[in-house]
């Protein structure tokens, strides 16, 4: 996949809505994906990690 930037006016932005429906489920999902991966680069640096979850259960005495 290559890269394109496109500079253009903000009133414009309504032509995007029409650019993302004529592309394909699967060109829109690997595209959500990039964004994913460089969000999560720049918020958490290179390693990503599972979130650690605790919860805390009493247990009922029998």
């Amino acid at each position: 996949m290559e890269k394109v930037v496109k500079k253009g006016k903000i009133k414009d932005l309504k032509n995007n809505y029409l650019f993302w429906k004529s592309r394909s489920y699967l060109e829109r999902l690997e595209a959500t994906e990039e964004i994913r991966n460089e969000y999560n680069n720049w918020k958490y640096g290179s390693k990503q990690r599972f979130q650690r979850i605790l919860r805390v259960i009493n247990k009922p005495k029998n």
